[in-house]
């Protein structure tokens, strides 16, 4: 019987994916529920698993953009599985891990017959046909490094060939185009989407993060004692300060809708994280409910989904704000861009220690500059300036703001 593989619709809304990367070959025998795809969608990177034993028959190539619902591949279930192949399969990738695969000689067209008889060229001389491209191209042929016999520079050198822009120096000049998947496709169109739909403006401010460094050092161990293994970090502190800060000035918790304004009481909490795809942003679900050890579990568990290439689209639909970190790669500034459609976004950045003025006096404290993007046209200027206050706030006086003043009971140790 021959099953007709077709491709799963990944959520609402999306109707084509991308073969990013096929991890089988053409008659391969694949096992059922064995990953033999990666399929990009703009929303995430999904593995698509076989639906039944057999041989594998390829309908698509890495690349192809197929419709959700067309076939990508067969499977013969009724082919048996080839004796001893897990064995000389492993035997011959360990022998020859690298070895090329052969190839029979192709024909060659009349028009490519000067590049038949390699022999008859030097190191760094160009055949006719090669020759002929670089003089258009006005490239001297000896700046051209050969990849034919013996050094000789080949028609396809002289045509990947790029004319010089000062005195070579004999380092490698070579360039790549790579296709970009479609879902880093889709985050460059939103981000140029609202650069340009939206009336942008950013803030900023700075925070004092002894307090919280004093919190963490004195409870930190203890926490993770009581919580499994769950840290007890930064993005908690945060996103308990934005979940206040949101309640505080709901506008900022709001987003446009043509001529309305959608307005939320819930904080869905939208976490910017890097994985091997690209930036992902994941939501926490209802922020504001939740507890440290909430937020940190919730992201922990996010952050190995997307790190593993196992996020889904549900993880990432909705989020009415958006917290992103450039600080764990060692920013010191940045204007963050909008996630639309929402209408802010918190940029958490490096925390040097700085020399600020306290009570008259100079003193050396852990500092962290953060950073208000939003949208100027349902957010105003008071209220952006103060939600970044009333994060200080919270950031600086988490004992009373924060954490009732009673740690123990508010970490639930």
């Amino acid at each position: 019987m021959i099953l007709e593989m077709k491709v799963p619709s990944p959520g609402e809304s999306i109707t084509e994916v991308e073969i990013a990367t096929w991890l089988v070959k053409d008659g391969d025998y694949v096992e059922k529920d064995q990953a033999i795809a990666e399929v990009d969608s703009d929303k995430a990177t999904l593995e698509l698993p076989a639906e039944a034993s057999g041989i594998i028959t390829l309908k698509a190539e890495e690349g192809d953009a197929v419709a959700v619902g067309a076939v990508v591949c067969l499977i013969d279930t009724d082919a048996a599985k080839p004796e001893g192949s897990d064995k000389e399969e492993t035997a011959d990738s360990e022998a020859t891990p690298e070895a090329p695969v052969a190839e029979a000689p192709k024909a060659k067209s009349p028009a490519a017959a000067p590049e038949t008889p390699a022999e008859t060229y030097a190191s760094g001389t160009p055949s006719p046909a090669a020759r002929k491209i670089l003089d258009e191209k006005n490239i001297i042929p000896t700046s051209v490094k050969g990849t034919g016999k013996d050094g000789r520079v080949t028609k396809d050198d002289a045509v990947k060939a790029t004319p010089s822009m000062g005195t070579p120096t004999g380092g490698s000049r070579a360039s790549e185009r790579t296709k970009l998947s479609m879902l880093r496709r889709k985050v460059a169109e939103r981000l140029v989407s609202a650069k340009n739909e939206t009336a942008m403006l950013t803030t900023f401010n700075e925070v004092n993060m002894t307090p919280i460094n004093l919190i963490r050092n004195e409870y930190k161990e203890a926490f993770k004692a009581k919580h499994g293994g769950v840290s007890l970090g930064y993005m908690s502190f945060f996103t308990k300060a934005v979940t206040r800060a949101l309640r505080l000035y709901p506008d900022v918790n709001s987003m446009m809708d043509g001529d309305y304004k959608i307005a939320y009481d819930f904080c869905d909490i939208s976490i910017a994280v890097s994985g091997p795809k690209g930036l992902m942003v994941p939501v926490v679900r209802n922020a504001e409910n939740l507890t440290f050890r909430g937020v940190e579990a919730d992201i922990k568990r996010l952050a190995i989904k997307a790190r593993d290439g196992q996020i889904t689209v549900d993880d990432m639909t909705g989020g009415t704000f958006t917290i992103t970190n450039g600080g764990v790669f060692g920013s010191m500034l940045s204007t963050p861009i909008i996630n639309p459609p929402q209408s802010a976004i918190l940029g958490m950045h490096n925390i040097i220690e700085r020399p600020i003025a306290v009570n008259g006096k100079v003193e050396i404290h852990p500092m962290m500059y953060v950073a208000l993007s939003y949208d100027h046209r349902i957010i105003d200027g008071k209220e952006s300036v103060g939600f970044l206050v009333a994060i200080k706030e919270a950031l600086e006086s988490p004992m009373e703001l924060l954490l009732d003043n009673d740690p123990k009971k508010t970490f639930e140790l």
